[in-house]
């Protein structure tokens, strides 16, 4: 998982409860995953329209 371990995430963990609080913290890691999901569909909807350019269509190279 990304090369962090365990003993990694358990401190990432206990950072952020230290930081955002035990009330604040299941809303910070909604919004992060939300933030997330938005990104990878943003770059899954780029990934489409270039996948069709990079198609070379028959004509192209018969046109002079």
């Amino acid at each position: 998982m990304f090369g962090i371990g365990v003993p990694e995430l358990i401190l990432i963990l206990v950072i952020g409860l230290v930081i955002f609080g035990p009330g604040k913290l299941p809303g910070v890691g909604k919004a992060l995953g939300q933030s997330i999901k938005e990104f990878k569909q943003a770059i899954l909807k780029t990934k489409k329209p270039l996948k069709y350019l990079k198609k070379p269509r028959k004509n192209d190279f018969n046109r002079r």
